[in-house]
């Protein structure tokens, strides 16, 4: 029989959503039979949207799936992704500096992030910020990145943590960056809400670039950004396009959480040490693992850039923005030190001296609400709490009201 591959083993225990469903379910099933309309659990947990897609891009999903009941207008593997729709993301978001080569469609971000470390292979060294979204990490030890090396610090052996505090803004020490790291780096952040600033987005190409690192950016929810002095791409810096993959999605911004439909930017100018193309080497693998995402998803991708599609962007990111001001000020009001909201769906809560963990659980079992540990995010989340904002109006205002009462 063949082998396990060993980097299985190196995993953390579980997958931090699962193992949030995993305690509601017990929850739930320690209290069956006793709940009452007032203490149905509600979820301010896991970052997927709840609103329904909006007419002007549902209306194009749609005729997308008509058009291929037609013989005239069927269409089958699109395996880079529609022409034009690379095109209209290049003027949408980096103001067309980038040709349709240089942008890749795909089934999402998180997708595109897990295939991303073939690029780099087992000998990469990984710098990630601390705390950071899950599949940076995991993806990374499933790729043997730096396999041989101790765990330290509670994080895993290979892997350069980057702490992103209070205490420095939320920006991490460059410094600390080693050369030919590959640097994974979200703004605003999932989970702390942070949102790096054109100074500090320019800082972090320069060492990059320094380092000859590259960054692997993810911009998936630059759609939030409504401070109009922060940048929402990697190449609004100086010199990014020589060291910086960006990978982005419409999930969080167009409501396409369950449509799928995400894309990376890999320009041409991206060289390896040896002088050989990273946008050839990517193009290869997409070829090689993926046959494109859903033609009827790259329909409504079509809408969600155009004019009036921009307009249900904007109100949908909106609405989940109040939804986030709501918990901010709750929470606030109690007292707890808190980041994000602003720019950012998520909420980032300090419950210290309490464990992650354990206020995770005294929220459960005292307010009913699901939240996600911030420990699950690296050793610098420990203490602190994950709210999101994603979720029905009434479901996080009657959520706010028994945060206010109960904790």
């Amino acid at each position: 029989m063949p082998n396990r591959n060993p980097n299985l083993a190196r995993l953390k225990a579980g997958y931090l959503f699962p193992e949030i469903a995993r305690r509601k379910r017990e929850f739930e099933a320690s209290r069956a039979g006793g709940g009452t309309p007032a203490s149905r659990i509600i979820s301010l947990g896991v970052g997927n949207t709840t609103e329904p897609i909006l007419p002007h891009i549902c209306a194009a999903l749609e005729e997308g799936a008509r058009a291929l009941g037609r013989t005239e207008t069927y269409s089958g593997y699109m395996d880079e992704g529609l022409e034009e729709l690379r095109r209209r993301i290049s003027s949408v978001y980096y103001g067309g500096r980038f040709g349709p080569d240089e942008i890749f469609i795909s089934d999402g971000s998180k997708c595109d992030i897990g295939r991303l470390q073939v690029l780099f292979g087992s000998e990469a060294r990984v710098c990630v910020q601390d705390p950071s979204y899950p599949v940076y990490v995991d993806g990374s030890v499933l790729s043997g990145a730096a396999a041989g090396r101790q765990e330290t610090g509670g994080g895993y052996g290979g892997i350069r943590y980057l702490p992103c505090t209070a205490a420095n803004g939320y920006f991490p020490d460059l410094s600390a960056i080693e050369e030919g790291s590959v640097i994974y780096f979200c703004s605003p952040n999932n989970p702390t809400g942070a949102a790096a600033s054109a100074e500090q987005l320019n800082a972090l190409v320069r060492q990059a670039r320094a380092t000859r690192s590259f960054i692997v950016y993810d911009a998936a929810y630059a759609d939030y950004i409504r401070d109009p002095g922060l940048p929402r791409s990697i190449y609004e810096a100086d010199g990014a396009a020589e060291c910086a993959i960006e990978v982005n999605s419409f999930s969080k911004s167009a409501g396409f959480t369950g449509v799928r439909l995400g894309w990376t930017a890999v320009p041409h100018k991206m060289a390896y040490t040896d002088g050989g193309s990273v946008n050839a080497d990517w193009a290869r693998i997409m070829a090689t693992v993926f046959n494109g995402a859903s033609n009827i998803a790259q329909a409504g991708g079509l809408a969600a850039l155009d004019g009036e599609g921009q307009k249900e962007i904007r109100a949908l990111t909106d609405f989940y923005l109040g939804n986030a001001a709501l918990i901010l000020e709750v929470l606030r009001k109690k007292g707890i030190p808190c980041m994000g909201g602003g720019n950012s769906p998520y909420i980032w809560a300090n419950f210290a001296p309490e464990k992650s963990w354990d206020a995770f659980s005294r929220i459960l079992e005292r307010c009913h609400v699901v939240t996600t540990p911030g420990a699950g995010f690296g050793p610098a989340g420990e203490c602190f709490i994950r709210f999101s904002a994603f979720g029905h109006r009434a479901d996080v205002e009657e959520a706010c009201g028994r945060l206010g009462r109960l904790l």
